[in-house]
C-alpha cells in the first residue's frame, strides 16, 4: 500500500511516543474552522459600528454642525402688547450754528465838489467889491513895470473877473490859482488872487517878465 493511501486510510498514526498525530488535512480543517470563528466574532463586537455607518439616517442624527448648533438656539418670540404706550425712541439732541453773513455797511455817497472850493475847500464866496485892475495890482504889491506883464496872463486867464471858475480843474480868480484852497484868504478876492500869483510868477519862473514869456509859448502857465 502506497504512502498517500495510508495518510488517508489511518486519519491517526503514533508517534514517537505512542501517541496519536493528526494528519496534514485535519490540520488545515482546524485552521479553516478557526479563521471563520474570528470572522463571526468580529462581526458581532463590529455590528453596531457597521449599522451606523450603513444607515445614512441615523449618520445624519448623530452628526454636530454649526448649523444644528444655531438651529437648537433659535427662538421664536411673539411680543402682545394690550393697552401700553409705546414711548419714542429718545435720541440724542444737537444743535447746528449758521454763521450769520455781516450787514452790509452803508454806502456814503461823497460831497460834490463846491465851486470855487480848489480841490475840495470849504465855499469861498465870491467878490462883490468894486475896484479896477490897477488899483487892484498895486494894493497886491506889483510894481508898475510888471503891470503889462500881468495883465496880458490876467486877461487870457480869467479875462479880470474876480469869480472866474474852472468847472475842470476847479482853478479860481484872476490868475486862475489851482487849487483855489492855495490861496491865503479868498481865491475869489482879486488882491488876494494877485498877491498869491506874483509868487507863483517869481517862484517858478523868476519874475513876471518870465511868466509873460513862457506864456506866450505854451499858452498857459
Amino acid at each position: 500500500m502506497t504512502p498517500d493511501n495510508e495518510s488517508i486510510s489511518n486519519p491517526t498514526r503514533p508517534n514517537a511516543s505512542g501517541s496519536t498525530q493528526k494528519t496534514p488535512w485535519r490540520r488545515r480543517l482546524s485552521a479553516v474552522g478557526a479563521g471563520l470563528a474570528v470572522v463571526g466574532v468580529s462581526a458581532a463586537l463590529l455590528a453596531p459600528t457597521g449599522t451606523a455607518i450603513a444607515d445614512p439616517s441615523t449618520a445624519a442624527d448623530a452628526a454636530v454642525t454649526t448649523f444644528s448648533l444655531a438651529s437648537e438656539d433659535t427662538q421664536n418670540i411673539t411680543v402682545t402688547v394690550e393697552g401700553a404706550t409705546i414711548q419714542p425712541v429718545d435720541r440724542g439732541a444737537f444743535e447746528v450754528y449758521v454763521k450769520p453773513k455781516p450787514t452790509p455797511k452803508p454806502t456814503v455817497a461823497s460831497a460834490p465838489a463846491k465851486s470855487g472850493g480848489g480841490g475840495g475847500g470849504a465855499a469861498r464866496p465870491k467878490y462883490t467889491g468894486g475896484g479896477t485892475k490897477e488899483e487892484w495890482m498895486a494894493a497886491a504889491g506889483i510894481s508898475p513895470s510888471d503891470y503889462p506883464y500881468v495883465d496880458y496872463i490876467v486877461s487870457r486867464e480869467s479875462g479880470w473877473n474876480p469869480n472866474a471858475t474852472n468847472r475842470s480843474s476847479g482853478a479860481c480868480g484872476l490868475v486862475q490859482a489851482l487849487p483855489c484852497s492855495k490861496v491865503p484868504g479868498n481865491g475869489y478876492n482879486p488882491v488876494d488872487n494877485l498877491r498869491w500869483g506874483t509868487g507863483y510868477a517869481t517862484g517858478r519862473y523868476g519874475s513876471w517878465a518870465g511868466a509873460y514869456a513862457f506864456w506866450t509859448r505854451n499858452h498857459w502857465w
